[in-house]
């Protein structure tokens, strides 16, 4: 079996070596190490490997706290102390932004730790396997069936627990509010009979909605001391202690006045727009998710009564037609960024500056480099991991135009 020394990490947090000058991916591994590993995918310009055996360690490997790793996929770095966890995502976003989008004399601040690396998650998606909730193998269909998972919130870690046999049960959502302690747990497939002991509100999501079976369909989370309504279905950050972070840093970024119009993009229950637009004159949401927009209007109406209006739809389709002209924009897309339409979109009234919320930075740099065409530039990178033990990345980005 070959031997490979490693260099670097890869966008996707596999460890990155050469053999003959190909470039060989092989996860479990860290840069500085010597390792044997199993060649199981090879096309003409690189290969994948399946980790043996750790020839010579890196100081940075520290034994995984968790007895499901690295079966399980939902961690990628238990195995790498969590400081150098935290370099690896700078050295990732800086490498993306040169590599991808040509920026190489970018201020990528140092990576960001708003909380704790375990216990963090306000929500966990699992599958359910043999009765047991479940994660996905790492880069497989398979199912893992588990006893427990380490990146539960311990609201949520107590739900986990008092679960119980899922038979039946297709999958399992459990959700928190970290600072209110509300629960909600919705389950897609038959209810288990114990449900009513799982101390949560408990929703049935089916091809015709969703059904409440106890409590109520949301729960409710406070940030920056607005309290979110937030359904069961709706996106909110899963990392409470990040999602706090994220407000303070584009509150920093936007420096918005009473003068100012903000459009909050993508603006899912409104984390932004209820927390930053309290210093702006007017704002102006958009969103596609119906659950989002239905609880959107009740949680901005606490803060800021007849300063907003929020609109449905897709935001490439609806921001180029809005009537109103914003002159300082956030904007919070998925995973596959802006693109060329969503950039004509934010910058058709000339906001004088663009905070821009990303959590892949391949995606970042596209639409750095696509915001670079059309005059804006960035003042500031700053990466913060609202996703411990694994090589997910969230960035916020401060553009400003020229």
């Amino acid at each position: 079996m070959p031997e490979l020394t490693v260099d670097t990490i890869a966008h996707g947090g596999e460890a990155v070596g050469r053999i003959d000058g190909k470039a060989h991916f092989v996860a479990g591994a860290i840069p500085g190490e010597r390792v044997e590993i199993e060649v199981f995918k090879e096309k003409s310009r690189w290969a994948r490997g399946r980790l043996i055996e750790v020839l010579d360690a890196s100081p940075d490997r520290i034994e995984p706290p968790c007895p499901a790793y690295p079966v399980c996929g939902g961690c990628t770095w238990q195995h790498a102390a969590y400081e150098r966890q935290l370099e690896w995502k700078h050295e990732v976003v800086t490498g993306q932004l040169a590599h991808i989008g040509g920026l190489t004399d970018v201020a990528v601040r140092p990576t960001l730790a708003p909380g704790s690396p375990y216990g963090y998650r306000n929500r966990m998606d699992f599958s359910v396997s043999d009765g047991r909730p479940a994660l996905h193998e790492h880069r497989s269909d398979q199912l893992v069936g588990l006893d427990g998972c380490l990146l539960l919130r311990p609201e949520l870690a107590e739900r986990f627990a008092a679960l119980g046999d899922l038979t039946g049960v297709r999958k399992v959502v459990l959700r928190a509010g970290a600072n209110t302690g509300d629960a909600l747990i919705m389950v897609e497939g038959r209810l288990p009979s114990q449900a009513p002991g799982w101390n949560a509100s408990v929703v049935i999501q089916s091809r015709d909605g969703l059904r409440t079976v106890h409590g109520r369909p949301w729960f409710e989370e406070e940030i920056d001391g607005v309290r979110f309504r937030v359904p069961a279905n709706a996106f909110f950050q899963v990392n409470t202690a990040g999602a706090e972070e994220l407000v303070r840093l584009v509150t920093d970024a936007a420096a918005v006045t009473r003068d100012d119009v903000l459009l909050d993009g993508y603006a899912g229950v409104g984390l932004f727009a209820a927390t930053i637009g309290r210093s702006a004159g007017r704002v102006v949401t958009i969103d596609a998710g119906r659950a989002e927009f239905d609880a959107i209007t009740g949680n901005l109406e606490q803060v800021i009564p007849g300063r907003y209006r929020s609109l449905l739809g897709a935001f490439n389709r609806v921001a180029p037609t809005a009537k109103d002209r914003w002159n300082v924009a956030v904007v919070d897309p998925p995973r596959a960024g802006l693109g060329t339409n969503g950039v004509v979109a934010v910058t058709r009234t000339g906001p004088r500056t663009i905070v821009l919320i990303s959590c892949d930075p391949a995606s970042l740099a596209r639409d750095a480099s696509l915001l670079g065409d059309v005059g804006y530039q960035i003042d500031w990178v700053q990466p913060v991991d609202l996703f411990p033990q694994t090589y997910h990345i969230e960035t916020v980005t401060r553009f400003v135009l020229r």
